[in-house]
């Protein structure tokens, strides 16, 4: 994740892409039951040693769920640490699979999206 200011993030504009997206955010967080079936569709879960932070839920309701919660108020450091979940734990290989209908890759994409508008990115190693 970039390492600059922490007083460079545009909240309106995080707010603005949330708005757009609020009704199905706003139902798809009030739908989750926290069941965790769809941890099994995910392979990082299965070969991380069943690590919860890797359950698909998890991963959506500690991003794009904290985003909308805050109403996109976020500082750098808290962007950069949803900025690993949504990169670092999640390939979007689209085999997510909720019984509730949530588009958790979809998202997942909401998420990076909003990352990339205030230069938050997936760190490659430079070596």
């Amino acid at each position: 994740m970039t390492e600059t200011d922490t007083n460079d993030i545009n909240t309106e504009e995080i707010k603005a892409i949330l708005d757009a997206e609020k009704a199905k955010m706003k139902l798809w967080l009030k739908v989750c039951a926290h069941c965790s079936l769809c941890a099994e569709s995910c392979f990082l879960f299965t070969t991380k040693g069943r690590d919860q932070k890797y359950m698909p839920s998890h991963k959506f309701i500690n991003s794009i769920g904290r985003l909308y919660r805050k109403k996109g108020k976020v500082d750098r450091k808290s962007l950069e640490e949803m900025g690993d979940i949504l990169w670092n734990r999640c390939v979007l290989c689209m085999r997510c699979y909720c019984p509730f209908g949530i588009d958790i890759p979809e998202m997942i994409a909401l998420g990076r999206r909003i990352c990339r508008t205030q230069n938050v990115y997936r760190k490659y190693d430079t070596e």
